[in-house]
C-alpha cells in the first residue's frame, strides 16, 4: 500500500513553465508568494481543474484561504491572470482561470528589452559614425553637416554601416564632401544597395565597365589607375 502511493506521487507529474519567468518575475513586480499561487494555478490548469478553489490553492500553501482570496484578487488587478468565461459541450457556462496575460506580459518585456537592446547598439553606432567623419575630415563636424548626418540615419533610413562604406568611397576617389557623399548614399538607395558587399560589387562593376571603355578608346596602358565612380555625375 506504501509503495503503491509513492508511486501515485511520482506519477503526478512535471508542469512546463518559462524558465523566462522565474528570471522576469521580479521585475513584473511579482513577489514569491505570488509566484508560487501562480505555478500552482498552471499546475492545476495543466491537469484539467480550470478553476481551482481558493482552498485548494491554499492547501499547497502556506497562506491562508482569506490570504489566497486576497492574492488572487491583486493578481487579477495587475493584469497577470483573469476569469473567463468556458462552455461545456451541454452549453452549461462554468468559469476557468487564464494565465494568458501573464504570457502576453513577458512578451511585452521581452520585446522592450530587446528594443532597449537594439536602440543601445544604435547609439553607438551613431556615435561611431560621427568619430569617423571628424577623423576622415580632421576636424569636428559642423552643426550643418551633423543634422545631414542625423538626416541620413532617421529620414532616409540609411544604416551607418553603409554611411561609413560611402564615406570610404568618398576618401578612395578624393571627393571628400557631403554632398558627393550624399549622391553616393541616394545611387545606392536607387538601386536597392543596402549592404557592404552590394556597394562593392556595384563599384567594382562600374570600375570594370569605365576600364573597358578606356581600352577601347585610348592605348592600352597597363599602368594608368583605374578611375573612381563619379557619383556626382551621375
Amino acid at each position: 500500500m506504501m509503495k503503491s502511493n509513492i508511486i501515485s506521487w511520482l506519477q503526478e507529474g512535471n508542469i512546463t513553465i518559462p524558465a523566462v519567468l522565474l528570471s522576469e518575475y521580479k521585475n513584473l513586480n511579482i513577489n514569491e508568494f505570488e509566484l508560487v499561487l501562480l505555478l500552482n494555478i498552471i499546475a492545476f490548469l495543466e491537469k484539467g481543474n480550470e478553476f481551482p478553489t481558493p482552498e485548494e490553492l491554499s492547501s499547497r500553501m502556506t497562506i491562508s484561504i482569506s490570504d489566497c482570496n486576497e492574492m488572487l484578487r491583486k493578481l487579477i488587478q495587475k493584469g497577470f491572470i483573469e476569469i473567463i468565461d468556458g462552455y461545456t459541450n451541454d452549453g452549461i457556462r462554468f468559469e476557468k482561470y487564464s494565465v494568458r496575460p501573464l504570457w502576453e506580459r513577458l512578451v511585452d518585456r521581452f520585446l522592450m528589452k530587446n528594443k532597449n537592446s537594439k536602440e543601445i547598439s544604435r547609439k553607438a553606432d551613431e556615435t561611431d559614425l560621427y568619430t569617423c567623419f571628424e577623423k576622415e575630415f580632421g576636424r569636428p563636424l559642423s552643426p550643418f553637416e551633423c543634422e545631414t548626418l542625423a538626416m541620413w540615419m532617421d529620414d532616409d533610413h540609411h544604416d551607418p554601416i553603409i554611411i561609413k562604406t560611402a564615406l570610404r568611397e568618398a576618401v578612395i576617389s578624393g571627393k571628400l564632401n557631403f554632398r558627393y557623399i550624399d549622391r553616393i548614399l541616394f545611387e545606392w538607395k536607387k538601386n536597392g544597395i543596402r549592404t557592404i558587399e552590394q556597394a562593392k560589387n556595384h563599384g567594382q562593376k562600374f570600375r570594370q565597365k569605365q576600364q573597358q571603355n578606356r581600352l577601347v578608346k585610348e592605348e592600352p596602358n597597363p599602368s594608368s589607375s583605374i578611375p573612381f565612380y563619379n557619383w556626382l555625375e551621375q
